[in-house]
């Protein structure tokens, strides 16, 4: 019988996903991409052996620091940040919960992250999600996506928040974001609607699972050279695309005084 996605974690599985990106703006100023970008999904809190070219907390062509994730950028605590939040909110940990974590790793030493997501897996269904967002000024503000008891979700339910956090200079911080996602044993799918009356944006992330290996690692690298700076390279080249446009620029407020909604 194929182990389970939450036991294959739990077992200390490296994933990787070669993820489609998507973001298309809703409203008057049309303006829509597409790429690949690469992503890991691991459990953060066992223990890994990784492949060569990948390190936890240290250097290498592909890497995974613990501070660039939960709390503030730089100095976050990783998964205990995450239980810590999950546990003021109401969940209830217990023995056959899996905190399973998908990010983007550091491309020789350089990170940057749009979304990254923090997924508990109980019984290999999900019941809570915390997507921790980053804008490319320094500031960082976090999600948390359940339905009423932490009951399991499925690829068609949908959560609500209310959209509080700078991420596009083009956009306003108003409207309401609607969450998406499906977690599959070799797959995931996640959606995010922001919607501000006839504006706002659909993004969607999308890709196949497989074990992370030092052919893999190489293989990304050659066919996605720059990793995570290739998509900060990309962040500034669409927002020259749309400036030219015509978008109106939004001027950077301060970030929202606690660092987790939902």
């Amino acid at each position: 019988m194929t182990a389970t996605l939450a036991a294959r974690l739990a077992d200390g599985a490296l994933l990787h996903m070669r993820a489609h990106v998507g973001h298309a703006r809703r409203g008057g100023l049309h303006h829509a991409f597409r790429y690949r970008v690469d992503y890991l999904l691991f459990a953060p809190e066992v223990t890994h052996q990784p492949p060569a070219f990948f390190s936890r907390n240290r250097f290498n062509l592909f890497s995974f620091y613990d501070s660039d994730h939960g709390g503030v950028r730089g100095t976050g605590t990783g998964a205990a940040w995450a239980w810590e939040k999950l546990t003021d909110s109401g969940l209830t940990r217990t023995p056959d919960m899996v905190l399973a974590f998908m990010t983007q790793p550091r491309f020789l030493g350089y990170g940057f992250n749009p979304v990254s997501f923090w997924m508990v897996l109980q019984d290999d269904t999900l019941v809570a999600v915390i997507a921790e967002v980053n804008n490319t000024f320094g500031q960082r503000h976090s999600y948390l996506c359940h339905l009423d008891q932490f009951a399991p979700m499925t690829a068609n339910t949908q959560i609500t928040a209310e959209k509080i956090f700078y991420v596009s200079p083009f956009q306003d911080v108003r409207g309401q974001y609607f969450f998406n996602f499906s977690l599959k044993p070799d797959r995931v799918a996640i959606r995010i609607q922001q919607i501000d009356g006839e504006n706002g944006l659909d993004a969607g992330l999308t890709g196949r699972f497989q074990p992370l290996t030092a052919r893999v690692i190489l293989q990304s690298a050659l066919a996605r050279p720059g990793g995570a700076l290739r998509v900060s390279f990309l962040i500034l080249w669409h927002a020259i695309r749309l400036r030219l446009k015509g978008a109106k620029w939004r001027k950077l407020p301060p970030p929202p005084t606690h660092e987790i909604s939902q």
